[in-house]
């Protein structure tokens, strides 16, 4: 099974979803991590409309970077905004990346629910349409 790290950089929204959605939907054949350049905390409203879909959320959380630089078993990086991409550290062990870039659904944090979650439900559902479909074409 083929390891992917997706970064963002508060690692609360983008990359969490993928994560979760990645190893929902290609259990399997890819395994998923995430990370941020300047981790924060996993947005309820991102876990929200993940349960939506009957995804798994409990093992989320928000984590460093640093956390995944000494890995050697990687197979590949996918930068999910284009601050991460920009400030991506180089690991030890040089691992494919890639830049998949999605609007930052937390730009609705201070919105009430029904301006806001249609939002994250948008980048959810790009996230199956785009990052999905590329992994299945590379495992």
């Amino acid at each position: 099974m083929k390891k992917v790290l997706i970064i963002c950089t508060g690692n609360s929204c983008r990359s969490i979803m993928a994560e979760a959605l990645i190893n929902h939907h290609l259990s399997g054949q890819w395994q998923a991590f995430s990370a941020g350049t300047h981790p924060s905390y996993v947005n309820p409203r991102a876990v929200q409309v993940l349960q939506e879909m009957g995804v798994g959320t409990d093992y989320l959380s928000s984590k460093s970077i640093s956390e995944f630089w000494h890995w050697d078993d990687l197979d590949m990086i996918i930068t999910v905004c284009d601050h991460a991409k920009e400030n991506c550290p180089v690991f030890y062990k040089p691992v494919p990346r890639i830049h998949i870039g999605f609007s930052d659904p937390a730009d609705y944090n201070q919105a009430p629910d029904e301006e806001a979650l249609p939002k994250f439900r948008a980048v959810r559902d790009e996230i199956l349409e785009r990052l999905i479909p590329y992994l299945q074409d590379h495992a």
